[in-house]
């Protein structure tokens, strides 16, 4: 079982273990409304995005690992992130994002394709779950086109911005997954 560091190579996309370089790269996205309004915490400011980066840091030295956060990269340059939280039971759950000004290109569908193989094949999981906010339809299309199935509403999910928000829940299964076709090319119309 991979721990770390964690460096995975998709398609379009590299997903790796964020360093301590990356606060202002992932203040970038964490810190603008236009990508928090879709996660279940509000935009942070850089020393938040510091103090969440440290906590990452952390949490990827532990062993047993409980949580892959990691940087999605492009071309040497992080534009989001991808994470998986174990929790104990050969399940975890999936979160991503990519900064807004690279929204459509297809690297949120690529990082989520190498990260839940990685989550599979690698670490042995039997269930992937993710919860979305209802209006985030790009984020939807992301899970759907890379197999999720929809479960139903959790009601009242996330406080986040000064509102309780539902989420839409999908998951994925192991024998579900195409593991031969984790990353395969992405059609034109890709988005997030």
């Amino acid at each position: 079982m991979t721990s770390h560091p964690a460096h995975l190579t998709g398609s379009l996309v590299t997903v790796r273990d964020f360093t301590a370089a990356d606060v202002e790269a992932a203040h970038a996205v964490v810190g603008d409304p236009r990508v928090t309004d879709h996660l279940s915490f509000a935009a942070k400011t850089l020393d938040q995005t510091a103090t969440m980066i440290d906590g990452i840091l952390a949490r990827a030295r532990q062993d047993p690992r409980t949580e892959y956060y990691l940087a999605v990269e492009r071309d040497g340059l992080p534009l989001g992130f991808a994470r998986l939280g174990l929790d104990g039971v050969k399940a975890a759950k999936l979160g991503y994002a990519v900064h807004a000004d690279h929204w459509g290109r297809g690297y949120a569908t690529d990082a989520v394709r190498v990260l839940v193989t990685f989550g599979f094949d690698e670490l042995g999981l039997h269930r992937i779950s993710a919860a979305i906010g209802p209006d985030n339809a790009a984020s939807v299309a992301v899970v759907k086109r890379a197999g999720f199935s929809y479960e139903g509403r959790i009601r009242d999910h996330v406080h986040t911005n000064g509102a309780w928000r539902d989420s839409l829940l999908y998951s994925v299964l192991e024998h579900e997954w195409p593991h031969d076709l984790a990353s395969p090319a992405l059609p034109s119309d890709a988005v997030s």
